[in-house]
């Protein structure tokens, strides 16, 4: 662990106290968000993304000196392992590099070096590498003749075999190669042989050339796909191959005779023939990773902002899932997100039958006292909106139009069936959008993240490192939050720090069996619920009127006996020192510093008392698309229109005009300046104004700018 926390420490330069300390607590099992939150004296107030970090590098270390035991046991089993060796290997500190010094002792298949090495051409290779002067390779081959070398020919070129594989498992030949194509490889495609038709939409890579260090994650990503559906042909490729084979000469040619003629015809076969395309197979490997970690964090940073987008609040909600031809199905949820009543409408063509949508929808709000409608942006979405602010309100009801990608995943999930095992797909769709409305954290939980469409390339990173970072993306959500006790659903009490899918099944058991929780530390009351987990958990949970005013903060109740003896000493209660801020200003702070409770605990505690229970995600606003625009062939060049932006990439951000087809605001077009990263300029959810600058009606696209808009 020491040797650890050293190197942690000094890769990610945090202090080693700090790096110590939080080894320690994930080696005791404490989650990422409660370290952050709750052990701030321990960790000298790193954030999640930094001790994520120092549990990433842990694990790597970890795997590190895995594959390192492995190595010695193999090298050692062949009686090749020195204590030269031993010394290099143990000091290793990167996989490739490790992997460099194993790869002449790693079994191969049957190769043409081995072949020749089997025919007892290896001392003849090694005296040809020498290069000593006086040495003629065609006298010393003849004396290696036997019954399967049967010419001078065949002896050289079982030598320049054994040679070529010396250099490409050479690691000083092997990190000059890494060198050149770091500093001038070539990604090039070219279109295979009769796809040109069939891969028409990735016609702009049909005779391609980039340079490797400058190629964007989100054009690696479009390459790879193309390659792998044999529409284009891809190499990465030093910019002068020439150049790099003489590199590699000046390596291991020592001398000008003939023997170092023999060793450059061996170069040049090693460079093409097994340098080259291992180096460019790493580097393959190497850009591929890049491009996944670009686009998972494009995929994270969208996903956090949808997580955290404002909620509506416990308000009577309808939603409507729009539709033409099969109606808009319509639910009324109450403040709880609980089905009160479903049925459909037909607003739309062909039916239009507005009579009998407005008569259905005008009873529905007056009998509910309904306090906002929840309409999905998907077909039919527009008119829908339309409609409904035409209908006749005995009372303001405010209109949202609510992203529903993923909901019709949902319908039909396990989780739609164990909430609504009654109703049909359409109708559970319905619930999907009116809980968006309401909380979009607790109803999006319910959903594959990968499903939500506000990422790049999804399906083409790395599945299992993809999902790790969403999920670690929605704990981090849903505990800086916090959740109610008495109301959260299992699927969103699951990612509760230290709970876990059966943990929150025996709470929401356990609240059915006996009621609301009344106080946090009835938690030890639920079956399974050990003091770890309950230190884990307990002050992301909260409970409205609870026993305790604190529980419904995010106060932990470790530290609850601190805040009490802050109002003994102002001889008030603990609601009164949360309700009057006059007595707060009185707390000084210092004073109730200990050994375990520092300035940054007690802050984090004032900070609470001065808003307990505060939503940090702000309050869902309505928003109006600009009137007459209903499809794309409403839409043209030049005019002005509001948006909500529903979608950031690396190369730009997708903007909602209210039609199907989402805009595309290419960096290029968003602001009068040079923009490296669309986030610099907006985020998920974020109202704009933008300017159509062209429009392909054929493919159905639309450009935009956010440039010089007024």
């Amino acid at each position: 662990m020491e040797d650890y926390s050293k190197l942690i420490a000094s890769t990610l330069q945090i202090s080693l106290q700090s790096v110590k300390n939080t080894l320690a607590l994930l080696n005791e099992g404490s989650t990422i968000p409660f370290i952050a939150r709750y052990r701030k004296e321990s960790t000298g107030s790193l954030d999640e993304v930094e001790i994520a970090d120092i549990q990433k590098e842990g694990k790597r270390l970890e795997e590190l000196d895995k594959r390192k035991e492995a190595i010695l046991k193999s090298i050692e089993e062949q009686g090749k392992l020195t204590e030269e060796l031993r010394l290099k290997i143990n000091a290793t500190l990167q996989l490739n590099d490790l992997e460099d010094l194993y790869l002449p002792f790693k079994r191969k298949k049957k190769t043409k070096a081995g072949v020749a090495r089997e025919n007892g051409l290896e001392p003849l290779a090694l005296s040809i590498y020498s290069q000593e002067n006086g040495i003629s390779p065609q006298e010393i081959a003849q004396t290696f003749l036997n019954e399967n070398v049967s010419d001078i020919n065949a002896a050289l070129q079982g030598a320049r075999d054994i040679i070529a594989e010396m250099v490409s498992e050479d690691i000083n030949s092997r990190n000059l190669m890494r060198k050149i194509y770091t500093e001038t490889a070539v990604v090039q495609a070219k279109v295979a042989k009769g796809k040109e038709e069939e891969g028409i939409k990735y016609k702009d890579y049909y005779e391609f050339s980039e340079p490797l260090s400058k190629c964007p994650s989100h054009r690696i990503l479009a390459i790879r796909r193309a390659e792998e559906e044999g529409i284009l042909r891809v190499m990465i490729v030093p910019t002068n191959e020439e150049m790099a084979i003489f590199e590699l000469e000046r390596v291991h040619i020592k001398k000008n005779n003939l023997a170092a003629n023999e060793v450059k015809v061996a170069i040049k076969d090693s460079y093409e023939r097994l340098l080259s395309p291992s180096i460019e197979t790493e580097f393959r490997q190497l850009s591929k990773e890049k491009a996944d970690i670009a686009a998972i964090d494009v995929f994270s940073d969208n996903l956090r902002q949808l997580l955290l987008s404002a909620p509506l609040g416990q308000k009577v909600v309808l939603g409507i899932d729009p539709g033409f031809r099969t109606g808009c199905k319509i639910v009324v949820l109450d403040a709880s997100g609980e089905l009160l009543e479903n049925t459909t409408i037909y607003p739309n063509p062909p039916q239009n039958d507005s009579s009998g949508a407005t008569k259905t929808l005008s009873h529905l709000i007056q009998k509910h006292n309904i306090e906002a409608i929840a309409i999905g942006n998907g077909t039919a979405g527009r008119e829908s909106v339309d409609f409904c602010r035409t209908l006749p309100q005995p009372h303001p009801v405010s209109i949202f139009s609510v992203n529903e990608a993923g909901a019709s995943i949902y319908s039909a999930s396990e989780a739609a069936r164990d909430e609504f095992p009654d109703q049909d797909l359409t109708v559970r769709g319905a619930i999907s959008i009116g809980r968006r409305l309401m909380d979009p954290l607790a109803e999006l939980v319910k959903i594959d993240p990968k499903s939500i469409g506000v990422g790049q390339y999804q399906h083409d990173v790395n599945q299992p490192k993809l999902k790790d970072s969403l999920d670690s993306v929605v704990a981090s959500c849903v505990n800086s939050v916090g959740v109610n006790l008495n109301t959260a659903s299992k699927h969103l009490l699951a990612y509760i720090s230290g709970l876990g899918p059966t943990l929150a099944q025996n709470i929401v058991k356990y609240r059915t069996e006996n009621g609301p929780f009344k106080a946090r530390k009835e938690l030890k009351k639920v079956p399974r619920m050990g003091e770890k987990a309950f230190e884990q958990s307990a002050g992301f949970l909260r409970i409205r009127q609870g026993e305790h005013p604190l529980d419904n903060t995010a106060v932990h109740p470790e530290s609850y006996p601190i805040v009490e003896k802050m109002a003994k000493d102002l001889g008030c209660s603990v609601d009164e020192l949360i309700k009057q801020s006059t007595i707060r200003k009185q707390i000084k702070v210092n004073q109730y510093v200990t050994e375990k409770v520092g300035i940054p605990t007690l802050n984090d505690i004032i900070k609470e008392l001065n808003k307990p229970g505060l939503d940090p995600r702000g309050e869902a606003k309505a928003f109006s698309f600009t009137d007459g625009i209903h499809s794309i062939n409403d839409l043209k060049t030049d005019m002005v229109l509001q948006g909500i932006v529903n979608n950031i990439t690396n190369f730009g951000a997708f903007v909602d005009i209210g039609i199907k087809e989402s805009g595309l605001v290419h960096v290029s077009q968003m602001a009068n300046r040079f923009i490296k990263n669309p986030a610099e300029v907006v985020k998920l959810n974020q109202e704009v104004t933008v300017r159509i600058v062209e429009i392909d009606y054929a493919r159905k696209r639309v450009q935009l700018s956010m440039k010089d808009v007024n």
